[in-house]
């Protein structure tokens, strides 16, 4: 306990000083865009740790019992995805030089739909950034803050007081590289954790990977029943669409890459970033592989949630002492890397999108501390009614939230921009589509036994689209005419 309490503070000593040292001289144009200097290949790292999060460290290992490795599937899916977004979505943001994203859509359909746009993010965010951080702050209890008799609601506010304090003033061009330091340290846990298993079973480098090649969980690819939510094809576009919604329509993640000095590098950073999100994943998996031939090969009985057997096997010793305080500075590395850029995003879209001030540096400090302390009411909010596996309940968010996001953004870009929906239909529109979905999926379930996947994303997408197109006054036939309107503007 005392090592793992010397790591952490050691830790945030740390993130402390690379947020003093890049935070000097800052300002509203620092915070939000870091003045457009930072390096294609910090971005790269940076983000590759912000896109794992908390949530991969636990739930992903976890998830082989129950799917096996087919998470794998929607992996590979995300490739082709983050094609997408270094392709079609970044050129249009720096063509238009934004600093929100959601500018895009003032410009190309005017201010209802901007704002529509803007507050689907900002819910999906604040949801998301949640939900990751809730599981952090739910191990970190039980495995240090329960010992010293610390309230649930004490540890959370804890965590997002720290977060606070090394972000309030440099923003994203501190965030650039305190990710940096975090994904450095979450895969050092990975590593390090793999390595203690292997050390508690007596296993070579070798033998493990026979062990998981040999294990009936290391099934990657399911086609043989279209119906099952791990069918290959489901997995595989959702994952590429999860991607684009999640990454090139997300103000978090947009807003690290328009840091960039200039479109090729920004581009560079985000393939780069997609071709090492497979093999960091393929390490998470094979880790679940070998803790559950672990724990069956000496007879221990698991937690029902998955998503609590790596940090039982840490937390008991079963690994060695290392292994606990590897562990926890993983999760808190992991935690920050995901919640700390989630916090600027959502002051950035408030201030730029929601009051049109960018340079109001008081409001800007004011928004910071309120979504705060809107995180931590909806961390404390989730731990009452949650009631899946915390990967699949961000998953499930982001079908319902960013469905409408990504309808908007693909007729924006795929239909001329002579043919405007009508403007007060947009918000309705954009409401309708996620009942309909939630509505159309437990009609699925009950009628034909088909239970929808994160392919719900897409089908909440197009009835986006639909509706924008059915309401728009134009008879202009559809034309694959992208970008056209950043001409004419």
């Amino acid at each position: 306990m005392l090592l793992t309490a010397a790591l952490i503070i050691a830790y945030f000593l740390l993130l402390a000083a690379v947020a003093r040292v890049t935070s000097r001289r800052s300002d509203n144009d620092t915070f939000f865009s870091a003045r457009r200097r930072s390096p294609w290949w910090a971005v790269a790292f940076g983000m590759l740790g912000a896109s794992l999060s908390g949530v991969t460290f636990v739930s992903v290992p976890g998830m082989v019992h129950d799917a096996d490795m087919t998470y794998m599937q929607m992996c590979l899916g995300f490739v082709p995805g983050y094609a997408l977004v270094a392709f079609v979505l970044l050129p249009v943001y720096y063509r238009l030089g934004v600093t929100s994203i959601y500018s895009y859509l003032d410009l190309r359909f005017g201010l209802t739909a901007y704002r529509t746009g803007a507050s689907f993010f900002l819910l999906s965010k604040l949801l998301g950034a949640a939900v990751r951080l809730y599981l952090v702050c739910l191990i970190l209890q039980r495995l240090v803050f329960d010992t010293i008799g610390c309230p649930f609601w004490l540890t959370a506010f804890i965590i997002l007081l720290l977060i606070w304090l090394y972000t309030h003033r440099g923003g994203i061009a501190t965030i650039v590289w305190t990710d940096c330091l975090q994904t450095a340290v979450l895969l050092t846990a990975l590593v390090l954790i793999i390595s203690a298993l292997l050390s508690a079973e007596g296993w070579s480098l070798a033998e493990a990977v026979r062990a998981v090649r040999g294990s009936s969980m290391s099934r990657v690819f399911a086609f043989s029943d279209w119906t099952s939510r791990q069918y290959f094809w489901k997995q595989f576009l959702s994952g590429a669409f999860i991607v684009v919604v999640m990454t090139g329509l997300d103000q978090d993640m947009m807003q690290k890459n328009l840091t960039c000095r200039t479109l090729r590098e920004s581009q560079k950073n985000m393939i780069v970033n997609g071709l090492l999100y497979v093999p960091v994943n393929l390490l998470f998996l094979s880790l679940g592989v070998l803790m559950f031939l672990f724990a069956d090969s000496h007879g221990l009985t698991l937690p029902a949630s998955s998503d609590e057997v790596l940090p039982m096997l840490c937390a008991g010793g079963y690994l060695g002492q290392g292994a606990f305080a590897f562990f926890t500075l993983g999760i808190v590395a992991a935690a920050l890397s995901s919640a700390d850029s989630a916090l600027t995003a959502l002051t950035t879209s408030t201030c730029v999108d929601l009051f049109h001030r960018p340079s109001d540096e008081r409001l800007r400090r004011r928004v910071h501390l309120a979504m705060s302390a809107a995180v931590l009411l909806v961390i404390l909010a989730f731990r009452l009614l949650n009631s899946t596996t915390v990967i699949d309940a961000v998953y499930i968010i982001a079908s319902y939230t960013y469905g409408p996001l990504l309808g908007l953004f693909a007729y924006g870009l795929f239909v001329p921009a002579r043919r405007k929906p009508l403007p007060h239909a947009v918000p309705m529109i954009c409401l309708a589509s996620p009942l309909a979905c939630y509505f159309l999926s437990l009609f699925a379930a009950s009628r034909w036994n088909y239970h929808f996947s994160y392919e719900l994303l897409l089908l909440n997408g197009a009835l986006t689209f639909l509706g924008l197109w059915l309401s728009s006054r134009s008879s202009t036939p559809f034309s694959l005419s992208a970008f056209r309107f950043c001409r004419k503007e």
